[in-house]
């Protein structure tokens, strides 16, 4: 082998290392509706970061509730000073002062602070579960992104479909004009009418290309992806139409939505978090308990053990308007929370009585596409053959040609639109899954 082939060969394989899915294209991977549900599930980001909120919000529960229980503290404590010297300044304290060595325990338990820990806690399992629905919430909105960047990814690649046949039947015709021309049997001007018509197909051909990688980037996003995959995605049977009136999904969206299930606990957990704070200004009362050992205590005066218990009752007086202030801004926010519940109800059966009406009117147009599909298709057979005869121009066969490339077109829109309407009619009443 001569040097020259040795470098073309060496530069060959260094190229299928550095990037071999340029010289042998990616098989595409066939892909469900269901299975891109499942991944998106599995995979995306704002799932992934709801669960872990909604467990965050769990643990919680466990802050408040405890001070329901005792706490215990082990303290190791050395001093010295100077004999007999009292400490004249800061907080209230015994205030003499002995070289010591002592280790002890601490213990505090709360007996009762009138009812607070006890909304608090309720007030935390409501800002749990709000939560909790939440986290079923993005699952739900992850779902519909999925479902329709599916579904706008299967429209691009049928447009592609409908482009690559018009660029064919178009060439087609514009090799027969051409060589009619060229026996003198058509002019050149039917010639030029067939060419612009070719060129018009081929950038319908480009726009749907661009589409098709354009709803794929989409896909790959909604699936909590980094990396754009070729999928063979699948068809999926068209549904049954809606239902006549919206009303029974409105009242079915009331109930099923997570996200007025988490409004409405929102609202309970702020108007139990208001309550806890009300009882701010309630007496508190706890238990405090102390015991240890001074072992190395040389004074006759001092045992060389000690022990207490006491109990403490704390009467809130005056605080600067403290706990008022903080009682009213927690009934604001009740009321806040109160405001934003009925504002998502409207919201919600706003939106499912949008979503029914774009639903039906994509139903609709399924059977209108249709029609008109059919009667493109026959007029372009009947300006065929009357162009063949020499009894129409070029321009009828064209107008005929572009009239059923249009027929398509919407007949597909129609379609995908259908299914990407129902499911979104799906999300509005809260059942799709």
């Amino acid at each position: 082998m001569s040097l020259r082939n040795m470098a073309k060969v060496a530069a060959l394989i260094l190229l299928i290392c550095i990037n071999p899915g340029d010289l042998f294209p990616q098989t595409p991977v066939r892909l469900t509706l269901s299975e891109a549900k499942t991944m998106a599930l599995n995979n995306h980001p704002q799932i992934l970061a709801a669960q872990n909120e909604a467990a965050y919000t769990n643990e919680q529960i466990t802050v408040s509730r405890a001070p329901y229980f005792p706490t215990f503290s082990a303290d190791l404590t050395g001093t010295q000073g100077n004999e007999l010297a009292r400490i004249g300044a800061g907080a209230f304290s015994a205030s003499r002062l002995f070289n010591r060595f002592g280790q002890g325990m601490v213990f505090s338990q709360l007996v009762t602070d009138s009812g607070r820990t006890k909304n608090l806690v309720a007030s935390s399992r409501f800002q749990a579960e709000a939560s909790s629905q939440t986290f079923q919430a993005t699952r739900y909105d992850v779902l519909l992104e999925v479902t329709r960047a599916y579904f706008a990814t299967l429209h691009a690649q049928a447009l592609v479909r409908v482009a690559q046949a018009t660029v064919d039947a178009r060439q087609l015709l514009l090799d027969q004009v051409t060589t009619l021309a060229n026996n003198n049997l058509k002019s050149q001007l039917d010639v030029s009418f067939a060419d612009v018509n070719v060129s018009e197909a081929k950038l319908l051909l480009l726009r749907a290309e661009d589409t098709v990688q354009t709803s794929l980037a989409d896909l790959t996003r909604a699936l909590g992806s980094d990396q754009q995959t070729n999928y063979q995605l699948l068809d999926e049977p068209l549904p049954q139409g809606p239902p006549a009136t919206p009303d029974p999904l409105v009242m079915e969206a009331l109930n099923n939505r997570p996200e007025i299930a988490s409004f409405r606990a929102a609202n309970d957990a702020a108007i139990r978090f208001a309550e806890a704070e009300k009882d701010l200004a309630r007496p508190t009362v706890t238990v405090l308990g102390a015991a240890g050992f001074l072992p190395l205590i040389n004074s006759p005066g001092i045992p060389g053990r000690y022990e207490g218990v006491a109990l403490n009752l704390d009467f809130p007086v005056f605080n600067g308007h403290l706990f008022s202030a903080r009682r009213s801004a927690a009934v604001y926010r009740a009321n806040e929370a109160a405001q934003r519940l009925r504002d998502a109800q409207e919201r919600i059966a706003r939106d499912v009585r949008v979503a029914w009406a774009s639903a039906m009117n994509a139903f609709q147009r399924i059977d209108v596409t249709a029609q008109f599909l059919r009667q493109a298709a026959l007029a372009l057979d009947l300006a065929q053959g009357r162009y063949n005869l020499g009894l129409a121009s070029i321009v009828e066969l064209t107008q005929a040609q572009l009239n059923v490339t249009q027929a398509e077109i919407e007949n597909l829109s129609a379609k995908y639109d259908y299914q990407t309407q129902n499911a979104a009619l799906q999300y509005s009443a809260g059942v799709l899954r």
